[in-house]
């Protein structure tokens, strides 16, 4: 007997539903494997996740991203001892014969070089810190400074990928991404994830271009890519009415897309029609809401006194931090700025100090006024680039300059705000800070602690796509409590 296709037995509907209720017996107890932490968002809607899998010390993140890799030994990671040798050769004994790029493998001699600044002492918790960074100084016991943080990736596209995806190869969803979908939004007239760009004033001819696959979605439902702002008359590009139409007339013409759009996903049933909805619908919302949130002349002078005169210029670094603050306000899940200008490979003293004047007073603003606002208790706050800088000079060494190539053994971030352990400074490398010397903590792990402070366990935020289930820290990471308050 021939069974309609449109009926379905009891069996055949068990087997068919992921191998039956076993396997969904079986998935609650697998740790990354939960229905609630892999099945696709719905577009318009919260995260996947009911809740944090356990309590959020951080509602929301201000990444300020320093593109190009600053050199630590400048700015956090103290070492007299490249001082007093000076010119010396780097011994083979500290390098150990690891793999150097491309730009200095083919130098006859690796002279050590030595920092053209000083070092003090700051705050109660007496952390190290450069004199190109007084501002910074200033909040020096809001700051957990990771000295040991290291990568594989020793070049700048793959670096910043691995940083921002989890992974070197591009395709993979970006870290705003991953928190949109698995948390959702705190405010339905604003993006969950928000990019803001700037270019500072030390090497800004050969800065590392940025690609917008940094805030994209990969393979998560492109309604939690990351949207850009821009300095200028429109902020998001193509989200203002062409002259003659009116708003009522974008909304009727929004109500009959809809319903179009409605009857092809009737007829396919691709989710990413219902993505597209939600993204008219943003857009809509945001007429409204992004001139609000971007009129940053609204604020009193004494803010713009604590930001720096570059806050009255739209676009800064100092600018968008100020930007940062008003989007985390108004509810803004992840907020990334990407600042350019770090890749000092000659010229590090000239170009280094500029970048510092464009981001040190408005770094430390940043964490000054979400501290007065009572915002700082439930924001993460993190500073930091791709990789650190070598101990040995790339070209020449003169009186007044330098430069150093990029090094992924050991570098330094900084994080400040909801949860982290405040005027910490923590790891050690050697004493000529090449290698690390105690408590490392690799990007995934960085990655890992992020999340948790926000309330994601790492290994059971994941979606399945092409038969595996993914993450933010792919196979890799653990949380580094000693970074937790």
């Amino acid at each position: 007997m021939n069974i309609p296709a449109t009926i379905t037995s009891r069996r055949h509907f068990l087997s068919r539903c992921s191998l039956g209720l076993g396997a969904a017996a079986l998935s609650s107890l697998l740790p990354g494997c939960s229905i609630q932490t892999s099945a696709p968002a719905v577009a318009g809607h919260g995260g996947v996740l009911p809740a944090p899998h356990h309590f959020a010390r951080a509602k929301r993140v201000i990444y300020l991203f320093q593109s190009g890799g600053p050199a630590q030994m400048e700015l956090f990671d103290y070492k007299p001892l490249l001082r007093e040798r000076q010119g010396e050769e780097l011994p083979e004994s500290v390098r150990m014969g690891q793999r150097l790029t491309g730009m200095t493998a083919n130098q006859k001699q690796l002279p050590l070089v030595g920092n053209h600044w000083d070092f003090r002492q700051h705050g109660k918790s007496g952390q190290w810190i450069s004199e190109l960074l007084p501002h910074t100084a200033g909040v020096a016991d809001h700051l957990c400074i990771i000295k040991t943080l290291h990568t594989e990736a020793i070049n700048h596209d793959p670096a910043i990928t691995f940083f921002q995806t989890g992974s070197q190869q591009s395709g993979r969803p970006s870290m705003g991404a991953w928190l949109s979908y698995g948390l959702g939004s705190d405010n339905e007239n604003l993006p969950t994830f928000c990019v803001l760009l700037s270019k500072g004033t030390g090497r800004v001819a050969a800065a590392q271009p940025l690609f917008a696959r940094l805030w994209g979605t990969g393979f998560l439902p492109s309604v939690h890519q990351g949207v850009q702002f821009r300095s200028g008359k429109e902020p998001i590009l193509y989200v203002a009415n062409p002259e003659g139409i009116t708003q009522a007339g974008r909304r009727r013409s929004l109500n009959y897309l809809r319903q179009l759009n409605n009857l092809y996903q009737d007829e396919v049933g691709d989710p990413e029609v219902r993505n597209r909805i939600a993204q008219y619908e943003m857009a809509y919302r945001m007429q409204t809401s992004v001139p609000e949130v971007t009129d940053i002349g609204s604020e009193p002078d004494y803010i713009y006194d604590l930001y720096g005169p570059d806050a009255r210029i739209p676009g800064t670094y100092a600018a968008n931090c100020l930007l940062a603050r008003r989007l985390a306000e108004r509810g803004v899940k992840f907020i990334q700025l990407y600042h350019q200008g770090w890749d000092h490979h000659n010229d590090l003293p000239d170009h280094i100090a500029k970048q510092c004047r464009d981001t040190d007073q408005a770094s430390a603003a940043l964490i000054r006024d979400l501290h007065q606002r009572g915002m700082l208790e439930d924001t993460l706050v993190v500073w930091g680039g791709e990789f650190g800088r070598t101990n040995y000079s790339q070209g020449r060494i003169t009186k007044e300059s330098y430069g150093r190539d990029h090094h992924p053994r050991c570098f330094s971030v900084w994080m400040a705000g909801a949860g982290v352990h405040a005027g910490l400074s923590y790891g050690e490398t050697d004493d000529f800070g090449y290698n690390i010397a105690r408590d490392p903590v690799h990007v995934h792990d960085f990655q890992a602690t992020l999340l948790h402070l926000l309330g994601i366990d790492h290994e059971r935020l994941t979606f399945k796509h092409q038969g595996r289930r993914y993450r933010l820290t792919d196979v890799h990471g653990k949380v580094v409590r000693e970074l937790l308050a």
